[in-house]
């Protein structure tokens, strides 16, 4: 067994000898592409290393493109939630693929990774595109990286190109935090709205938009003022799913203060009160807690929708709704809200 150096043309290229076949001929694989001799001298060393340690792999026409289409999705789709595939197939088919997708898997680098997150970086998908922040690159390059990972672990690659790249560090945008006396009157200006029991929990509990439309009338101890986190409710590609937390840390029991408790009794009662006032018309979500006035249970994204209105309605800059939950602890220690 051994490797040789050829020039060809203007470049170098490896031509390693794996020995002869079952048919007795000679095995030779050729790794073209190479700009100088020293190049091409370190890449016979660490080929002939590879073959050593059993992990080489002979070049072939395979292209990212098709080893992420027809074979990587398809093997996460069994095995990864509706959500983290949804978040792969967008980062493959919009910005991988566009890209890189003609690439053949065997031959990519970390100048290719490095070059395409430079692009992102400047012009998005298109040149006509807007640029993507850092944070979406760095998402899109984890993305990258499993795939790849994945691939080396299927005997696809010898190793990971993305170990040895440069992705963007995730920009950490500045958490928007409302004062107690702004917290006070946000509640107090929704103090009337249907649902004051779900804006008055989000802020008291810190759960999350989909765990907070997914809670279950069976997952609250009002008696013993919990509530249990053991489901949400998400938008991927378009539907609404139902899933488990994604950790165990996600599936937890939080304690409810007074306030919250007789926010969330108030609203069972007017909830019965619509079910009987609507009768066969009332869509009927199940356990689910907050829902709307039909009964039907809440869209992710409206719901979202309806916390920006009710802020600007109040007059109060505009923060996630997720980012509540800082507001009412940044409260906490400095005035009571004196909700009963």
């Amino acid at each position: 067994m051994r490797g040789t150096v050829i020039k060809r043309g203007i470049s170098w290229s490896v031509v390693i000898d794996l020995g002869r076949d079952g048919d007795g001929k000679r095995v030779r694989k050729w790794h073209s592409g190479y700009a100088t001799r020293r190049e091409a001298e370190r890449a016979r060393v660490d080929l002939l290393s590879q073959v050593d340690k059993r992990i080489y792999v002979a070049p072939n026409k395979l292209t990212i493109g098709q080893f992420l289409v027809d074979e990587w999705l398809p093997a996460k789709r069994a095995t990864v939630k509706a959500t983290t595939i949804a978040s792969y197939e967008m980062h493959v088919r919009k910005h991988i693929v566009p890209r890189l997708g003609g690439v053949a898997l065997v031959s990519v680098g970390a100048p290719h990774l490095n070059g395409f997150y430079a692009e992102l970086l400047a012009t998005g998908r298109r040149l006509d595109s807007s640029p993507l922040s850092p944070t979406t690159v760095r998402r899109i390059h984890a993305t990258l990286h499993k795939a790849l990972a994945d691939a080396v672990r299927w005997g696809r690659l010898s190793r990971n190109p993305a170990d040895q790249s440069d992705p963007p560090r995730a920009s950490t945008p500045e958490m928007s935090v409302w004062s107690p006396d702004q917290l006070r009157t946000f509640l107090e200006s929704v103090r009337g709205d249907r649902l004051f029991a779900a804006w008055l929990t989000a802020a008291t509990t810190g759960m999350r938009r989909g765990e907070l439309i997914g809670l279950r009338w069976s997952d609250l101890d009002l008696e013993g003022a919990t509530a249990s986190v053991r489901q949400i409710r998400t938008i991927a590609k378009q539907q609404i799913l139902t899933l488990s937390p994604k950790t165990d840390k996600g599936t937890r029991t939080i304690s409810l203060d007074q306030a919250t408790v007789a926010a969330l009794r108030s609203y069972r009662v007017a909830q019965m009160e619509e079910r009987m006032l609507l009768g066969p018309a009332y869509r009927d979500a199940g356990d689910i807690v907050f829902t709307r006035a039909d009964g039907a249970a809440l869209h992710p994204e409206r719901f979202s929708a309806w916390f920006k209105q009710r802020c600007r309605r109040s007059g109060l800059p505009n923060v996630r709704l997720h980012d509540v939950r800082h507001s009412y602890v940044t409260a906490l220690p400095v005035s009571p809200l004196g909700f009963r």
